[in-house]
């Protein structure tokens, strides 16, 4: 059973962790005030006693190290957004150059969400991303050299790409199901091409998915992936499936550049480079359980695990 232990890992990971968990803020400098608006999904908070509360205390604005006084705040819950909504007004000691922000709602919300911060003063604008990997930033109001567009933004794409359980189960199931080594580079290849074709023309049907129905359909890739395994093991060009499968994850990333309107090549080419590192990575470790545990069907066991889970996860975002 050792053989089984990396994707054991894998599952111990909480399923609370959603596919798709963001939200948005804004915040207005003017002088040495600052006004921010913030709009959280409600599933994300609904288990907090006072959200209110416990979201102003995990995020505060300062400049040059002088921290800002929050002198007003209000929350209120809007259904049909979905979202609960609030607004603060900052005071700082002295006028606003650059803003620096601590950030944790990842602490109170799920481990991979990411809150996406956009700022603005005397025309000029500013944005940071914040989640597990980053909870500071520095906003200089400066145009962002083209270096440090390509660096923000294509780390913004690999760190997207593992930042949810789903994902990286689905990878894991891609890798399990290849068969060969041209087998693994013809599903790697097509599960990209299908990923980068949703995340391009999905804004061009004017139709934005809903995070959950995001979350319940790669669920489902999980699980089809895991059935085609088990149940078809000599089934031909499953290249197919892998493309088609793509698409629903491809959405997720349609949601994020839509949101934080970073450059498409810079997050994709992020997000391709972190998948196909991990896909090689679970080609190797499932290659050596192969050869150490032939007599456990390996690969039969963990895709096993992952329909089951694949299932599980599906009809518990069904069921929220």
């Amino acid at each position: 059973m050792r053989a089984l232990l990396p994707l054991l890992a894998i599952l111990s990971v909480p399923l609370s962790a959603h596919v798709m968990s963001m939200s948005t803020g804004d915040v207005t400098v003017q002088g040495n005030r600052a006004h921010y608006e913030l709009s959280m999904p409600i599933y994300e908070i609904g288990e907090l006693k006072d959200p209110e509360t416990a979201l102003f205390d995990h995020i505060h604005f300062s400049t040059a190290g002088q921290p800002g006084r929050l002198v007003r705040h209000a929350c209120h819950p809007d259904m049909g957004q979905g979202a609960f909504l609030c607004s603060a007004d900052y005071e700082f000691p002295i006028p606003v150059d650059r803003l620096d922000i601590d950030c944790t709602f990842h602490q109170i919300t799920v481990p991979n969400h990411v809150h996406l911060l956009r700022a603005q003063k005397d025309g000029k604008n500013g944005q940071a991303i914040f989640d597990f990997t980053a909870a500071t930033a520095q906003i200089r109001f400066d145009p962002p050299t083209a270096a440090e567009i390509f660096f923000t933004e294509t780390g913004a794409g690999f760190v997207r790409a593992l930042g949810g359980l789903a994902q990286i189960l689905f990878l894991a199931a891609l890798a399990l199901a290849a068969r060969t080594r041209r087998e693994l580079l013809a599903l790697t290849g097509m599960f990209l091409l299908g990923q980068i074709a949703a995340a391009l023309l999905a804004p061009g049907f004017n139709w934005s998915p809903a995070p959950r129905f995001v979350e319940a359909a790669t669920a489902l890739t999980i699980a089809y992936m895991a059935v085609e395994i088990l149940a078809l093991p000599e089934a031909g060009k499953r290249w197919l499936i892998a493309g088609a499968l793509g698409i629903f994850h491809g959405l997720y990333f349609a949601l994020f550049l839509s949101t934080s309107e970073f450059h498409a090549f810079y997050v994709l080419t992020g997000a391709a480079l972190a998948e196909a590192i991990l896909i090689a990575f679970f080609a190797f470790c499932f290659s050596r359980i192969g050869k150490l545990a032939a007599g456990f069907r390996p690969a039969q066991v963990s895709a096993g695990l992952l329909l089951a889970v694949g299932m599980f996860w599906f009809f518990l975002r069904l069921r929220s």
